[in-house]
């Protein structure tokens, strides 16, 4: 019994320092959880007033035909008539099909990013000079840059059409004036400001490239080809992947440019999605209608997404 009971004495003696170490990390760890939520309050507390909750106020929105410069008591619910009605505008689909050839500025822009950067990492001397030449057009204010190329594509007295004209081009085209040229014009301003972006992340990705696997393909006898398809492609491509998704996205959301450039003309050429609610929701003054065009472009941009999401595991490598 004596044992036993300096046994129990020994046990409890050993027992409570472990209590009392316990008890000191749970008060450290609820400070720390504490002081994580202090820290992230604020921005917490600005997103949900700011974004979530009027991400969720628009969804409601897009069941009704209501106009914010209207009082509450005029929200009218009509279910899902705004959604089939963007079935049957037909500037909307217009935008949206424009939408979807700005698309083609994506893989233009970065193929072409991709050769600029391989081109400078290895073949160019003064490589941070070329960098911010490059990187420019991706820092300036689209407003100005959209004046300026409104300058240049003017059809009678343009630079452009003037040089054109010199070299004994009798009819040059009128660029944003005409449907046909319109929104290639832009789609060429698009790839201009965006390779600045796209060359810089490339040659990040460059830089990190073994030198060893080009040094044992030149042992091997590949040529620049060879090496470009089974080297550079594969192992950038986690980066291609990065442009893809952020391109495309950014695709979808652009406005400035078309806003100051050509305001969706002539004749809605080129028009966009974005630009359209913006129209129909501070021109038009439909609320409702904008909210759902909101909520289509979500619900299109989320499926791009989803489906270059699946379809990156066959051809990016990690």
């Amino acid at each position: 019994m004596a044992h036993m009971a300096e046994l129990t004495k020994n046990q409890a003696a050993f027992t409570k320092p472990i209590a009392l170490s316990k008890r000191k990390m749970n008060v450290q760890a609820w400070r720390e959880t504490l002081a994580g939520y202090v820290f992230i309050g604020p921005m917490l507390i600005f997103l949900i007033i700011f974004t979530i909750i009027p991400i969720l106020l628009s969804l409601v929105l897009s069941f009704t035909d209501w106009s914010f410069v209207s009082p509450i008591q005029e929200i009218n619910f009509v279910g899902l008539q705004n959604y089939k009605t963007l079935t049957q505008d037909d500037v909307f689909l217009t935008s949206a099909k424009n939408n979807l050839v700005l698309v083609l500025v994506v893989p233009v822009t970065m193929m072409i990013s991709l050769i600029l950067s391989i081109v400078i990492h290895k073949h160019v001397y003064f490589k941070d000079l070329f960098k911010v030449i490059y990187f420019m057009p991706y820092i300036s204010s689209v407003v100005a840059v959209a004046i300026v190329f409104q300058v240049l594509f003017h059809p009678s007295f343009g630079p452009v059409n003037q040089m054109l004209t010199s070299i004994g081009i009798d009819n040059p085209p009128m660029w944003l004036a005409d449907m046909d040229y319109a929104l290639p014009s832009v789609m060429m301003i698009m790839v201009w400001i965006g390779i600045g972006f796209n060359l810089i992340i490339y040659m990040a990705a460059l830089q990190s490239i073994p030198g060893d696997l080009y040094e044992a393909a030149d042992i091997d006898g590949a040529n620049g080809w060879v090496k470009f398809r089974s080297i550079t492609l594969p192992l950038v491509s986690p980066t291609s992947f990065f442009l893809l998704i952020t391109g495309i996205i950014s695709s979808f959301k652009v406005f400035d440019l078309i806003a100051v450039l050509t305001q969706g003309g002539p004749a809605h050429s080129t028009s966009v999605v974005v630009y359209y609610l913006y129209t129909s929701a501070f021109e038009s003054l439909k609320t409702g209608y904008a909210s759902s065009i909101a909520w289509f472009l979500f619900l299109g941009v989320f499926l791009i997404t989803l489906i270059q999401w699946y379809g990156q595991k066959k051809w990016v490598n990690y």
